[in-house]
């Protein structure tokens, strides 16, 4: 695939014929969904369990699967992913291959099923429903006997995506460690794929995957150029120790992106590449510092505009945003989160309502220029684009330039779009706006151009 005798345009329509799969497109247009972590270590106060916590301490008292549903479809998230099995290896549903699992716990008298719940209130409010399945399961006694403990990791696996409907995502992270035979698991990820792409062909494998890629950072921190057109050998990255969730250490759970990181996709990375894929990112965070309930940390919850920052910077950014709410010992999310997530709701819904492009008039000039005229001077400070990534992602460099006081004049100049640019300016007054590609692999195909006026 590197750029050895061939033209720049032969180069260019190679990275331009780099395209997702179908079901990738259906993962970048859910955008926004939520993580709800909730396991054996909301009621010992770890993040990391260690698999010798007796599931008897499983006992919320309150637990209420609507609450947690509503209140983030309320922020506007449109699917979930649940934890059903942490490190710890406890399971919220009730595994036929341990015992290490809710039947063995005193909520409801050992009947309950916590993952058939909340997939049944994910369908009952038309929300998008997933799972994470931790492969390091430190209770497990065969962990460490890497084919015996990959044949029960299937079997569970098996479980997950038979028995409860359909399933969007399937998320996995490397954390890996030795089991009781003192010998490191070796994580038979080929065989784990080929269960899920056979009992969930439609499901996006996250992190640990070849789907969907990890940010490189659990703190929120995102890129100026996110490009989905990546070195082949990033879909092998996550899956080590290091990489993830690293929350024991707080410094290493918010280090923001190295500059090593930084340029995942540029022409300068990929002409060094042989093989390149379609691999988009997802950023994940929580919206505590840690990933599992903490009354400490209260106080801490982020705060709308910190929410909406993130969100423009994410699915704004060609990314994918993935926040965690994790409930407290009650089996609710505390009343703060709840608060701060319909107020972002509500913000979401304000902000992007109206588009003032809808009885605009769009002129194509040429494929590289694209020209809005208002019936009247309009007040914008918000321009989102999309390209039709079923073509690749394309545009390098774009500009937005408005008409004012009858000049031309740049008000925002920017990289990637893909699939979605949310581009905020300084609030203007104008009746003509043009959106200029500058620099693109190929002939540019932008899908959509949305104006908007964010207070």
């Amino acid at each position: 695939m590197t750029q050895t005798n061939v033209t720049q345009k032969e180069w260019e329509e190679r990275l331009a014929s780099i395209r997702p799969s179908e079901r990738q497109l259906k993962w970048q247009e859910t955008e926004f969904y939520g993580f709800i972590h909730f396991n054996i270590n909301t009621f010992t106060g770890k993040q990391w369990g260690d698999g010798t916590e007796s599931p008897l301490l499983f006992n919320p008292t309150d637990l209420d699967v609507e609450q947690w549903v509503v209140t983030m479809k309320e922020a506007g998230m449109n699917g979930i992913i649940l934890t059903c099995k942490h490190h710890d290896g406890f399971c919220l549903w009730p595994s036929q291959y341990t015992d290490h699992t809710v039947a063995s716990s005193p909520w409801k008298d050992g009947e309950g099923d916590l993952v058939k719940d909340v997939s049944d209130a994910c369908r009952k409010h038309n929300l998008k429903f997933g799972v994470y399945l931790s492969p390091w399961d430190r209770h497990e006694e065969t962990y460490g006997d890497s084919p015996t403990y990959n044949h029960f990791f299937v079997n569970q696996l098996k479980e997950l995506l038979t028995n409860y409907g359909e399933v969007f995502s399937v998320w996995f992270d490397g954390a890996c460690g030795e089991g009781p035979n003192g010998q490191k698991q070796v994580y038979d990820w080929d065989g784990y794929y080929e269960t899920i792409r056979e009992l969930q062909p439609d499901a996006a494998i996250s992190v640990c995957g070849p789907d969907v890629r990890w940010c490189g950072n659990e703190a929120g921190a995102t890129r100026k150029q996110e490009w989905s057109v990546v070195p082949k050998s990033l879909q092998d990255a996550e899956k080590i120790q290091e990489a993830s969730q690293q929350t024991e250490n707080h410094q290493e759970f918010i280090r923001e992106v190295s500059s090593a990181e930084e340029d995942l996709g540029s022409r300068n990375v990929l002409e060094k590449t042989d093989t390149l894929v379609w691999y988009p990112a997802e950023v994940n965070t929580s919206i505590r510092p840690s990933w599992f309930y903490d009354e400490k940390e209260d106080e801490q919850v982020k705060h709308t505009e910190e929410l909406f920052d993130l969100y423009v910077r994410t699915v704004g950014g060609n990314s994918t945003f993935l926040l965690n709410v994790p409930p407290d010992r009650r089996g609710l999310f505390h009343e703060k989160d709840v608060s701060v997530l319909k107020a972002f709701g509500q913000k979401l819904k304000s902000a992007f309502q109206t588009d003032l492009t809808e009885s605009a008039t769009q002129t194509l000039t040429n494929p590289y220029s694209i020209a809005i005229a208002f019936d009247q001077p309009t007040l914008l400070n918000c321009v989102v684009l999309q390209e039709d990534i079923t073509k690749g992602q394309r545009v390098e460099r774009f500009t937005i330039e408005a008409k004012m006081d009858g000049q031309w004049e740049t008000v925002y100049t920017d990289y990637v779009i893909g699939y979605k640019k949310i581009a905020l300016l300084d609030a203007i007054s104008t009746q003509h706006i043009r959106i200029k590609i500058k620099a693109s692999r190929s002939v540019p195909y932008l899908k959509a151009i949305q104006t908007y006026y964010i207070e």
